[in-house]
């Protein structure tokens, strides 16, 4: 009987069917961009579609480069655990869209970058670029191990799918049209793809309200179990979701992954005008909210079926990324090719971000590293090196998915750092466009302050979990299970409690209820104000910044802060500057910019 605990039905034909369709079918775009593009075969092609691409497509690919299996995974057992408080992000990415489009999106556009980090040379030095391109690609290269480990790990233990077999099928099926397709294949593959989550998430909710009794059955279940308090006014920055800390350091969080991100970044810069690399971001703010609906409401789903026998209390999965494929073959294993569709959704999520950051790391490997060296290359060498560093990308992010395999409980701890590192980034970025007076010295000492900070408090709260009045799990039951592998009991914190580091001696210090259990999603924003405000200090104390003119594309304009307003007017600026600057420099940049002219000549033209 559904939703009473036990075994649930294993993978039938239909399934893996349904499952190596969705596959191909990715791979199948892939490798139809690479023959309809045989012919355009240069590196701005290849890195950025030829800048060429609407906001439709781009946008459903923002979304769904960030859409991982570990969020179509993870977002509903949040909403199943914790209450639909994560819904409340919806305003943060309504921020965090308006903010890209209206101050980054403008900069990068009209300086015509191919890296997010050649801003860190064109306003401070090559030195900053380079760290800051070493850190993206440790970050991602680490991130998307993990992408591609965990939902394998979550979906092998309930599905019976080969782990190690899908992991290299994941990451070969996006070496595949990576390295043949470039960013218009990934653009389109993530269109598809975005397409299979969504329908996904639907099958589950639609099953779920035929077993309920309707959609209103399923919201009363939720209201009943608390899991709809959302809106938790408390100040306190300890407590982990709230409706302060996820509007506040939700969209600080956010803005730093869509506005400095190489792997979106590419994306909205590939658009063929500003206009549209402008209403990419707002109609992926759309896709935001409509993945995230589904995805808390799938958890809701999932609350009001097992609202009486959780699997988790009741020994039927060992962790919280295994609830919702429990779901679907508890629920959808009579259905032939249903569960294989679920399994797809989250394979999908896997591969949109996999293949973005191969791609992204691609980009910035290029341009930042390459291309300064070698100037002399030629477009047939160029073509040979993007694919054979998507080749090698791909292989080093299957193999951290094998060391993802060894870290055990430290998974949590290096998703972390992903989001620790990106806030004092962001720091560094504002801190260029929107102040003249700092220098690189500034700039570099208050990166590496915020850096070790949040690295320093992070870390520390994977040491020393909040407690659970700081996390607040809600009550979930095993009552009404049949199969109980132990007492029937009710238990409060059954994510907090497997996801926990502890120390031999069950020591605990008293930083840790304070520091530590400062709430994750304030990490971005500490780092951001850490680097800023120390940032500001050091550069007056070594002289401000010694360019008497300074270059005014460098900075937020303005003008930028306009939307829609003037885009026909500024689009025919816009679009006779780039095709001036694609042609000589690829950026607007005088001669009082510490930066030589013969490594922007060739990284544009290329």
């Amino acid at each position: 009987m559904v939703g009473t605990g036990g075994p649930v039905a294993t993978f039938s034909v239909w399934d893996y069917v349904v499952f190596a369709v969705t596959i191909l079918g990715a791979a199948g775009i892939g490798l139809f961009q690479a023959i309809r593009g045989r012919k355009e075969s240069s590196s701005a092609e290849f890195l950025l579609g030829g800048r060429q691409m609407t906001a439709v497509p781009v946008a459903m690919s923002l979304t769904a480069s960030f859409m991982s299996g570990i969020t179509v995974i993870g977002t509903p057992a949040e909403a199943y655990q914790f209450g639909a408080a994560f819904w409340i992000f919806g305003i943060s990415y309504t921020i965090m869209s308006t903010i890209t489009a209206e101050i980054f999106v403008p900069l990068f556009y009209r300086l015509a970058i191919t890296s997010a980090y050649e801003y860190l040379e064109l306003r401070f030095s090559r030195p900053i670029r380079l760290i800051g391109t070493s850190m993206y690609i440790i970050q991602t290269a680490l991130y998307t191990g993990l992408v591609i480990y965990a939902p394998a790990l979550a979906l092998n233990q309930i599905t019976g799918l080969d782990l190690w077999g899908v992991l290299v099928a994941t990451g070969l099926v996006c070496i595949l049209y990576c390295s043949l397709g470039g960013l218009k294949a990934v653009i389109w593959t993530d269109v598809f793809q975005m397409g299979i989550m969504l329908a996904g998430f639907v099958a589950v909710i639609a099953r779920g309200a035929v077993i309920r009794g309707g959609l209103g059955q399923i919201w009363e279940d939720a209201g009943q179990g608390g899991r709809l308090n959302a809106f938790d006014f408390d100040p306190n920055p300890l407590k982990r979701h709230t409706f302060w800390s996820i509007v506040i350091g939700g969209s600080i969080m956010w803005v730093s992954i869509y506005s400095i991100n190489q792997s979106q970044v590419q994306r909205y810069i590939s658009c063929k005008t500003l206009g549209h690399a402008k209403m990419s971001l707002y109609v992926n703010m759309v896709g935001l909210w409509v993945t995230v609906s589904l995805a808390v409401f799938s958890g809701l789903t999932m609350y009001s079926i097992y609202k009486n026998c959780d699997p988790l209390s009741n020994g039927d999965v060992t962790a919280s990324d295994q609830l919702l494929p429990y779901l679907v073959m508890d629920i959808l294993g009579d259905f032939p090719g249903i569960p294989g569709l679920f399994v797809a959704a989250a394979y999908s999520g896997t591969l949109s971000t996999v293949s973005s950051s191969i791609n992204a790391l691609v980009a910035v490997t290029v341009e930042d590293f390459i291309f300064p060296v070698w100037k002399n290359l030629t477009q047939k060498q160029i073509s040979w090196l993007n694919m054979g560093l998507s080749i090698f990308f791909g292989g080093v992010c299957i193999g951290m998915a094998g060391v993802a395999s060894m870290m055990g409980r430290v998974l949590q701890a290096a998703l972390s750092i992903f989001g620790m590192i990106s806030g004092p980034l962001l720091g560094l970025y504002l801190l260029g466009m929107l102040f003249r007076t700092s220098n690189s010295i500034g700039g570099l000492v208050g990166m590496v302050i915020g850096l070790v900070l949040t690295l320093w408090v992070g870390i520390g709260g994977q040491v020393y979990p909040p407690t659970a009045d700081m996390t607040n799990p809600l009550p979930l039951t095993t009552a009404g299970c049949n199969n109980t592998m132990s007492q029937n009991y009710t238990t409060t914190s059954p994510w907090s409690t497997s996801a926990s580091l502890t120390t031999p001696s069950n020591f605990r210090p008293d930083i840790a209820d304070s520091w530590y259990s400062l709430s994750y999603v304030y990490l971005s924003l500490l780092g951001m104000l850490v680097t800023m405000v120390c940032g500001l200090l050091i550069s007056a104390i070594t002289g401000g910044c010694k360019q008497k003119k300074m270059n005014s594309d460098l900075f937020v304009r303005r003008s930028d802060l306009m939307c829609f307003r003037c885009t026909n007017k500024s689009e025919a600026t816009d679009d006779k500057e780039k095709s001036s600057t694609d042609h000589h420099t690829g950026v607007h940049i005088t001669a009082d910019l510490d930066v030589k002219n013969t490594e922007l000549e060739k990284s544009t033209k290329l």
